[in-house]
């Protein structure tokens, strides 16, 4: 039996787009990217794995939410590289806490999902704060602080971070706790908005302290490019 991973040319397309599907409405959930290992994945459990563009690494649907997707059919288009998946889901699709991804009405920007589940202490405060500065990216910047610092481009972001590194520091200095509290958030917020401007996943910060674990801070260093 020819094996079914073959049928996509992996080289022409490393990442394929996958469209999850409720298997008994036919509503349409969400839109991911898999690579070979993710369907591989995929197929052996039953239970969607896809790849990651933001947090460069496989994940599997609902890995901290439990809200998994048990594939009931693989199904191929046409033109071998893009997935249909017809899922019964656990829980919600998305990680606003709506049923499906699909909510935002194009030209009134209406939402057309309620939220069904509260998402925070699930995705924990970081992600769900960056997940709400990427969603601001296009807000009206009269009404959002987000949206005015994103319209005002890379170097008014990045002298805020500065900014508020700064009022981090004199507050540590002043040995004041609450106020080394308030600017620890307000930079961490700052922080938050200059990865999103680049499209860094705080996942990718959690990678990249994980791969640290064991490794001294010298040696750490010394493996850095010169």
């Amino acid at each position: 039996m020819d094996n079914p991973l073959d049928r996509i040319d992996w080289q022409r397309t490393p990442l394929i787009p996958v469209i999850a599907q409720d298997a008994l409405s036919s509503e349409v959930l969400m839109l991911a990217y898999m690579n070979r290992e993710a369907l591989e994945r995929s197929l052996a459990t039953k239970e969607a794995h896809y790849y990651s563009r933001s947090k460069q690494r496989l994940w599997k649907k609902g890995e901290s939410s439990g809200h998994i997707q048990h594939i009931e059919n693989f199904l191929l288009d046409c033109d071998q590289d893009t997935l249909l998946l017809k899922v019964r889901q656990e829980g919600v699709a998305c990680h606003t806490g709506r049923k499906s991804c699909f909510f935002t009405e194009l030209q009134s920007g209406e939402n057309t999902h309620a939220v069904e589940v509260e998402t925070a202490a699930i995705y924990g405060v970081i992600d769900t704060l960056y997940h709400t500065i990427q969603e601001r990216k296009h807000a009206d910047p009269d009404s959002s602080w987000t949206a005015k610092l994103f319209s005002k481009g890379e170097n008014a972001i990045l002298k805020k971070v500065v900014e508020e590194a700064g009022e981090f520091c004199f507050a540590l200095k002043d040995n004041n706790e609450s106020e080394i509290i308030y600017e620890a958030a307000d930079l961490t917020y700052h922080v938050l908005v200059a990865l999103g401007y680049k499209n860094i996943a705080p996942d990718r910060i959690n990678q990249e302290l994980a791969r640290r674990f064991g490794m001294s801070g010298i040696a750490e260093k010394s493996s850095r490019p010169a």
